[in-house]
């Protein structure tokens, strides 16, 4: 198993209600210490957080978060806020109702508004497998291909469920040429973080993977 390279596949989260500075700083400095890919943090940390790791810390925000049914106007100025601030990536929640409803232009167009806010930064697109059939799950990888995003991504962690494998073997069969993978929500092995990277994921959105190779070099 190479650590390192799980490490590096590592958005290293804390999207709780209550963090606090103190919290998402320590994160911060796991984070530069492991040499994660991110920090994935809520909107209100995102300066503090670049201001605190400075060009070495990538960081990472959530936008329409968890539940995704804002406005688009709204989703678009939270992306502009948070690039103003310093974020690198970031991650934004679909409108799941208008998915279920059939408005697969109506979701295709906020994420491209979305993405036209990003410019050339990282834009990955949660659609919370944990709510979907496959059907739209199928749809949705075809409505992220289509969008000019950047990855797909499958839960927020704060549903029903969270990434599963048999996800990832989907997204990777149905996602067009250029779109990226990420698994989130709930991996809580190292085994299953290098499964899940096996598998396709070319990024991992979890809390645990920095605390469980702690707690290895502790031991």
């Amino acid at each position: 198993m190479d650590i390192q390279k799980i490490l590096g596949a590592c958005d290293h989260t804390l999207l709780l209600q209550g963090a606090t500075p103190e919290e998402i700083r320590a994160l911060c400095d796991d984070a530069l210490k492991y040499r994660t890919a991110s920090v994935c943090i809520p909107p209100c940390y995102v300066k503090m957080a670049k201001e605190y790791g400075g060009k070495e810390l990538c960081v990472c925000t959530v936008i329409g978060f968890p539940n995704g049914n804002m406005t688009t106007a709204s989703k678009v100025f939270e992306t502009e806020d948070a690039l103003r601030n310093g974020a690198d990536e970031i991650d934004m929640v679909i409108n799941i109702g208008l998915l279920k409803a059939g408005e697969d232009e109506a979701v295709l167009e906020e994420i491209r508004a979305v993405k036209a806010a990003c410019g050339s930064k990282i834009l990955k697109v949660i659609i919370e497998t944990c709510l979907l059939t496959e059907e739209e799950k199928i749809r949705m990888c075809d409505i992220v291909t289509r969008s000019g995003a950047d990855f797909i991504k499958t839960s927020t962690g704060f549903s029903t469920g969270g990434a599963t494998f048999d996800d990832i073997r989907l997204f990777r069969k149905h996602v067009g040429p250029g779109v990226r993978i990420k698994a989130a929500g709930g991996i809580s092995s190292l085994e299953d973080a290098e499964r899940f990277l096996e598998l396709g994921a070319d990024r991992l959105g979890t809390s645990r993977v920095v605390k469980l190779v702690k707690a290895q070099k502790s031991a």
